[in-house]
């Protein structure tokens, strides 16, 4: 990601299997909601 935008990355532990990828504080996925995690470019096309 990192590579690919001018993003920092960090990873935090979740509960539960939880996956979830914020921008600027902002839920933009979640494997809880969608159940299936996310691909590469639909993070990418979020940010």
């Amino acid at each position: 990601m990192e590579a690919a935008t001018d993003a920092t990355t960090e990873l935090v532990k979740g509960d539960k299997g939880q996956f979830d990828v914020e921008a600027d504080g902002r839920l933009i996925f979640s494997k809880w909601e969608t159940h299936r995690f996310p691909e590469t470019e639909e993070i990418l096309t979020a940010l």
